[in-house]
């Protein structure tokens, strides 16, 4: 109930979904004046959400900081959550922009910063197939020529509340010892963070893939719309809607 919930939570605040409303409103309604004041809504909404300077500084509070790692330490474990990849047409995988969790993940243990890795990712879709992101980046790896005793996988989850509860299990009968680094995007390791800590698992975090928060404010960003900015926001809003639903159902 609480998957599909957060689902339909997130549809109603995208605010790409509330600029289209807007916008809607303004070129249907008859009342002049709830045309004029919707149309105005629409164009603030989407500057506002397409503003890369507000982005950054939203990141900068909201993004939790790496922790520096112990010099010559090997973790037993980096848990990298899933949603770096996807199905096809064709039924096969395929990496797409979060990669970064993945190739995060895999620079850890080739350099010897951990024992394993395990990904923690099955199929997040309301009418999930047969394909699962665990199973298909288990034969990626594989390919990759990293031992089978090395690799662990989870892919049953559908959200990161089932990702922490999943891991939880293989971690514990795997007899791996505590801290874990945590692999996730910079913009969902706030809330992967608290709901893994909550599950019992001792993790550091170790954030990729930033949005925005990290680099230099170009002149440009002060004023000039950008439509990446838009769907970031979007994933921003997706976290914030996640944390909402944690909460309640604590």
């Amino acid at each position: 109930m609480y998957f599909i919930f957060s689902k339909v939570l997130l549809f109603l605040l995208s605010p790409l979904n509330w600029v289209v409303a807007f916008l809607l409103i303004a070129l249907f309604t008859k009342r002049p004046k709830l045309k004029k004041r919707s149309f105005i809504i629409s164009v603030v909404l989407l500057i506002v959400f397409s503003n890369h300077f507000l982005l950054q500084q939203f990141a900068k509070n909201y993004d939790i900081d790496p922790v520096p790692l112990d010099k010559g330490k090997v973790y037993s474990a980096a848990i990298v959550l899933g949603g770096f990849s996807g199905e096809d047409k064709n039924g096969k995988g395929f990496f797409n922009g979060h990669s970064d969790r993945f190739i995060e993940g895999i620079k850890l243990k080739a350099e010897g910063q951990v024992s394993h890795i395990l990904i923690s990712s099955g199929n997040g879709n309301l009418r999930p197939g047969s394909f699962t992101e665990g199973g298909w980046v288990k034969s990626v790896l594989t390919d990759f020529k990293f031992p089978d005793n090395t690799i662990l996988i989870e892919q049953k989850s559908r959200n990161t509340f089932e990702n922490a509860a999943f891991t939880k299990n293989i971690i514990d009968k795997a007899h791996l010892s505590p801290p874990y680094l945590l692999v996730t995007s910079a913009f969902h390791m706030r809330r992967a963070l608290y709901i893994f800590k909550k599950a019992g698992l001792d993790v550091i975090p170790y954030p990729c893939a930033y949005l925005a928060g990290n680099t230099k404010i170009n002149f440009t960003d002060y004023w000039l719309p950008d439509s990446s900015t838009l769907s970031n926001w979007e994933l921003y809003t997706k976290e914030l809607v996640g944390l909402a639903v944690t909460h309640l159902k604590e």
